[in-house]
């Protein structure tokens, strides 16, 4: 698997390395992935923004959430272990609190002494587990929300994308779903108080519908460098489900080193799972595997305080239609696997010419609506 900046014409030519200052020792052990294997990136930000004034003022209460598997060598875990966490995907302390015992005793070479060990050691390193509404309100104080291009559908959002959250976005072909993912691309780039992430974008890229000159023209109507616009972009082609889950151990490996990411998108979430597990005798294990992707991705954005973006696939529900006159004849496909794991849930369906519908179907502190948007060359917008 080889993850890709989406600027071709510089990919060469940089040397691997991060503007960012590194949330560990630069003494620490070497990962099992090389950092060689991966092509980094400096951030340059949109005109008019900082380096996020060097993770803001809240850095010192996010520590947490990126302190490196490192740290655990200085208190009796020794080395080669670490290195074994890291190369399950597992980099963060909060990492490991959160993976259950029975997963770590299936990485080759950790006993359940050793286990035991981890979990104790990782419970004295982090905060209390029990936080009063207020100390959750404070914390949901860093939550980030990325302009979707349309300030309606961004009302009925709450402000936009919501950073520690999965967001679905499904409908038929033609609504805008991987427009919105080249919409986003740029929007995440840009500051706060213009409804961006002032951070780069992750992309994993499934059916091969990602294309460069998108974000170059979404990048022109937001007055952005299009060719940093797609330095911060970050995309690898999945061909398999199971390469699709290897991606995110990277990517943790990634974020560790790089705390600049605020988007995660996966376009689309259900395709390879559907074609690797066909017909009803694999069902159950296609819906498991789904899950511990979707555990590690819910994960991932309370970790480092990320988006999550899954576009999904419909299918046919006649059915519904039978029993209700205006019902609507597709559904997601996923299951409740899925509807479960998504925090925020929008249907996208076509309206008359470039209008587009979209119905916020289920969302932890909204109310459902629908709002409209156009597809236009820059991405999604406001209808004129």
């Amino acid at each position: 698997m080889q993850w890709q900046s989406a600027h071709p014409a510089q990919t060469q030519h940089r040397q691997p390395h991060s503007t960012l200052r590194p949330p560990f020792p630069s003494t620490q052990p070497p990962i099992l992935i090389p950092l060689s294997h991966f092509h980094l990136i400096p951030l340059t930000f949109a005109p008019g923004t900082s380096k996020h004034q060097d993770m803001s003022d809240n850095e010192e209460e996010a520590t947490v959430s990126f302190e490196s598997v490192d740290e655990l060598q200085q208190h009796g875990i020794n080395a080669l272990d670490i290195a074994k966490l890291k190369a399950a995907g597992i980099v963060t302390i909060v990492g490991v609190a959160q993976t259950p015992r029975k997963n770590l005793l299936k990485i080759k070479g950790l006993s359940e002494a050793k286990v035991e060990k981890l979990k104790e050691t990782c419970a004295k390193m982090l905060p209390p587990p029990f936080l009063t509404g207020t100390e959750i309100a404070d914390k949901r104080q860093n939550v980030v929300y990325i302009t979707t291009g349309s300030k309606s559908v961004d009302a009925m959002l709450g402000g936009g994308i919501a950073t520690q959250s999965i967001t679905e976005i499904f409908g038929e072909y033609r609504t805008g779903k991987t427009q919105l993912c080249h919409t986003l691309c740029v929007a995440t780039q840009l500051p706060e108080d213009q409804g961006g992430g002032a951070g780069k974008v992750a992309y994993i890229d499934t059916e091969g519908t990602f294309r460069p000159d998108r974000v170059r023209a979404v990048a022109d109507r937001f007055g952005v460098d299009s060719g940093m616009a797609l330095d911060n972009v970050l995309c690898a082609r999945a061909w398999s489900s199971e390469q699709q889950c290897d991606l995110l151990v990277d990517l943790a490996i990634r974020f560790v080193e790089d705390r600049s990411y605020k988007l995660l998108i996966v376009d689309s979430i259900m395709n390879l799972f559907r074609q690797d597990y066909s017909g009803r005798g694999e069902l159950s294990e296609r819906q498991q595997k789904l899950n511990q992707f979707l555990a590690r991705l819910q994960k991932l954005s309370e970790e480092f305080n990320l988006a999550i973006v899954l576009t999904n696939q419909v299918q046919a529900d006649p059915g519904a239609a039978a029993m209700f006159a205006a019902a609507s004849m597709a559904k997601p496909v996923g299951g409740h696997v899925l509807a479960h794991a998504s925090a925020t849930r929008i249907a996208l369906r076509k309206g008359r010419g470039t209008e587009r519908i979209a119905k916020l179907q289920d969302s932890p502190d909204m109310p459902e609506g629908e709002a409209t948007y156009n597809l236009g060359s820059g991405g999604w917008e406001d209808p004129n």
